[in-house]
C-alpha cells in the first residue's frame, strides 16, 4: 500500500509537506499543492482511514445497532438514519450480534445508535462512563451520554384497546413480542392497565416473537379456543398477517369472527382484505430523529430527550362484538 513517505520521497518534499497538502492547508503554495496531490493520485494513493481516526479522534462514522435486520420497519428506520447522516458528512454501518459491539471501545466509530435488545442497559452505561455518545431506541436510561427517542408504545397500546373495547369486545386476545423487547413489553403493559380497569373483560395473553410464524402459531391456538368472536391485538403487524395466513385457510373470517388490530402499519398490511386496524407511526422520522440527536450531542449540544407520536389508523378488520 502506497503511505505518504512514498509520496514525499518522489516529490522530493517532506512527509509533513505532503500531509500538509492532502488535508488542504495554507501552509503549503498551491504550485507544491498540486504536485503533490498529482503524485498521489499517479500512486493510488489512498488515505488510510485507520490513522487518521487516531490522529482527530473521529471517523465521521456512526454505527447503528439492531436485533434485526428483516422487515419494513429497520429498512424505513435506517433510511431516515442514512439521509440526516449523510447529509451532514457521515456514514453509518449497520451492526448486529454481540461481536459487533466492540466498534465503540475501539473507538471505530463516533457514536451509536441502538435498537438492539442484545445490548445490556450496564454494558451501554460503562461504554457512556466512558465518554461514548449514544442514542437508544429501546430503552430508558439516564446519563449525560445517552440520549432516548422513543416511540409512544403505551398511547398507541391505549388507543387500540380503546378502540375495541368501544366496538363492545369483551373477551380480548393479546399477542406479545420477545420477553426482552421494550417495545413489546411497554405495549403490553398497557393493554394490562386498560383491561384490569374493567371487570367484564377477559384478557388471554400469548406469548410470542414479533414474527410472522409467531402470528400464525398464535393464530392456531386463537381456533381451538373459538367459542364465539373475540378481538385479538398482536403488538406489532408481522404476527397480524400471519394470523391472516391461518385465517385465510379456514371458514373463520377476519372482521367477523375474529377482529384483528396490529401495531407498526408495515407496507404489507395495505393489501390485506380486510384492511388492518393498526397503529402507525413516520418509522424515518424515528431514524431522523436519532440521527439528529446524536449529532447534536457529539457536539456537546444540549438535546432533550423525544417521544415519536403515534396514531390509530382504522381499517376494516375490527368489527362489531
Amino acid at each position: 500500500m502506497v503511505s505518504i513517505k512514498d509520496i514525499a520521497k518522489k516529490a522530493g518534499v517532506s512527509i509533513s509537506t505532503v500531509s500538509y497538502a492532502l488535508n488542504g492547508s495554507s501552509k503549503v503554495t498551491d504550485e507544491t499543492s498540486a504536485r503533490i496531490l498529482a503524485i498521489a493520485e499517479e500512486l493510488h494513493y489512498v488515505p488510510n482511514a485507520a490513522a487518521r481516526t487516531l490522529k482527530k479522534r473521529e471517523s465521521r462514522i456512526i454505527g447503528v445497532f439492531l436485533t434485526d435486520f428483516r422487515g419494513d420497519v429497520y429498512g424505513d428506520l435506517l433510511d431516515g438514519v442514512k439521509e440526516v447522516l449523510n447529509r451532514e458528512g457521515y456514514d453509518m454501518i449497520v451492526c448486529s450480534g454481540i461481536q459487533s459491539h466492540r466498534m465503540l471501545p475501539e473507538r471505530m466509530i463516533d457514536g451509536a445508535i441502538i435498537l438492539d435488545s442484545g445490548f445490556g442497559s450496564e454494558e451501554i452505561l460503562r461504554y457512556a462512563d466512558r465518554g461514548h455518545r449514544i442514542v437508544v431506541l429501546d430503552r430508558e436510561l439516564s446519563h449525560d451520554n445517552i440520549n432516548q427517542v422513543l416511540l409512544d408504545n403505551r398511547a398507541g397500546a391505549a388507543a387500540a384497546m380503546n378502540y375495541l373495547l368501544e366496538r363492545g369486545h369483551r373477551k380480548l386476545y393479546v399477542v406479545t413480542g420477545p420477553e426482552d423487547s421494550y417495545d413489546s413489553n411497554q405495549r403490553l403493559a398497557a393493554v394490562k392497565q386498560i383491561a384490569s380497569e374493567r371487570a367484564d373483560v377477559t384478557l388471554i395473553e400469548i406469548h410470542s416473537n414479533f414474527e410472522k410464524k409467531g402470528g400464525m402459531a398464535a393464530a392456531r391456538r386463537i381456533i381451538e379456543e373459538y367459542d364465539g368472536p373475540a378481538a385479538v391485538f398482536c403488538l406489532n403487524d408481522e404476527m397480524a398477517v400471519g394470523i391472516c395466513n391461518v385465517l385465510n385457510e379456514t371458514e373463520l373470517n377476519v372482521g367477523e369472527h375474529i377482529h384483528l388490530i396490529g401495531f407498526d402499519n408495515i407496507e404489507l398490511t395495505k393489501y390485506l382484505q380486510p384492511r388492518l386496524v393498526t397503529v402507525d407511526y413516520s418509522r424515518p422520522k424515528w431514524g431522523a430523529a436519532a440521527a439528529e440527536h446524536l449529532l447534536k450531542i457529539l457536539v456537546g449540544e444540549p438535546v432533550k430527550h423525544e417521544r415519536m407520536q403515534v396514531k390509530l389508523i382504522e381499517g376494516g378488520s375490527v368489527g362489531q362484538a
